[in-house]
């Protein structure tokens, strides 16, 4: 787990969590479907409670999974992850949102996502 990331470092650990990163779109997909039926009394091609209890536990180890790399969950729908970083002396966060072919952005952490900017040309 690093403290900060250079941006090389947090690429290349959003390309090693890529993996899990499509596990925990999958999952959040299920539980939305597993959620309704059970709330609705409707059976799922899914399953019943049970398989809703058992897509919460594996979304819950795919979190702390990224969790444990550092990485801060920022957003589960969309997916939003937040690369603590340095840029310029100044501590900022790397952020990626589901659907971005890559980590481009950053912001200040006291912005948020409101404050995204591109990342610097290299």
């Amino acid at each position: 787990m690093a403290d900060t990331y250079t941006v090389d470092g947090a690429q290349a650990e959003l390309a090693r969590l890529r993996p899990v990163i499509d596990q925990v779109v999958e999952v959040r997909a299920d539980l939305a479907e597993l959620g309704a039926a059970v709330r609705d009394g409707v059976a799922s091609r899914l399953g019943r409670l049970p398989e809703l209890k058992a897509a919460q536990a594996r979304l819950d180890e795919l979190v702390s999974e990224i969790v444990s790399a550092g990485v801060e969950i920022k957003g589960i729908a969309p997916l939003l992850l937040d690369f603590p970083s340095v840029l310029d002396g100044e501590p900022v966060l790397l952020c990626w949102v589901e659907g971005e072919p890559e980590l481009a952005w950053y912001h200040r952490a006291d912005l948020g996502f409101a404050g995204r900017r591109p990342l610097p040309a290299a």
